[in-house]
């Protein structure tokens, strides 16, 4: 199977999908507009974005998470098959579905740290419990005032400023802005490896990753060199 472009099947699906693909496309063209930004005013003005690199830096580390979820999704993520291969199907299958299992409880403690990581910089509890959420903090130290070390705080999210740092004023972005990404890209991973578990226990996947991508490769080649000829 190679990679391969998810139809979603339900509004949620679909859903999921716009906003994955979207941010994706945004996130490639802030990048490319403020390097490039950059790019014309050090070597023409002899100056720069102060808070380009910082701002780069992060909306890279958005569009790996959601990189992450979205390869899951085209099953793009390699991995060795080389052992499940020998099996028959039903034995393949139920391989394929503990890989999904532990996946997925692997993604729910990638969404639980990365809540507790994020949630105090909102001013928000973090979960309790070593593994698995048990509750929420009762007592916690709010750091909803941490900023950004360049990144200048844009005037349309002055709003934050009155439910979150009791009005003072952000001289730079707060935190919890770009970390929002953690707990975001966290519950995408987790809802696409719930999907790539429904897919295979249906029978309409047989893997969560792209396998023998090379042969595929290989055979395309051949057929547009046979068919050319």
């Amino acid at each position: 199977m190679s990679a391969h472009h998810y139809e979603a099947e339900t509004p949620l699906g679909r859903f999921v999908n716009e906003f994955e693909e979207t941010a994706i496309a945004v996130l490639l063209g802030l990048m490319t507009i403020i390097t490039f930004i950059n790019v014309v005013l050090r070597y023409g003005f002899n100056t720069g974005l102060i808070w380009g690199l910082e701002a780069t830096a992060f909306l890279f580390a958005w569009l790996v998470l959601f990189g992450v979820s979205y390869c899951v999704k085209i099953t793009a993520h390699l991995g060795v098959d080389a052992v499940t291969n020998l099996l028959p199907a039903g034995p393949r299958k139920i391989v394929a579905l503990v890989a999904a299992i532990l996946c997925i409880a692997y993604a729910a403690l990638l969404l639980k740290g990365s809540w507790d990581y994020w949630a105090n910089f909102v001013n928000l509890p973090q979960t309790t419990g070593r593994w698995f959420p048990t509750g929420f903090q009762e007592k916690f130290l709010g750091k909803a005032w941490y900023e950004t070390n360049d990144i200048p705080m844009p005037s349309i999210l002055r709003f934050f400023e009155g439910w979150l740092n009791e009005g003072d004023a952000y001289e730079k972005l707060p935190r919890f802005i770009p970390y929002t990404i953690l707990p975001v890209g966290m519950a995408l991973l987790l809802f696409r490896f719930v999907q790539a578990f429904v897919r295979i226990w249906q029978g309409k996947a047989d893997s969560l990753i792209v396998s023998h991508e090379a042969e595929d490769d290989v055979r395309d080649a051949a057929a547009k060199l046979e068919s050319e000829a």
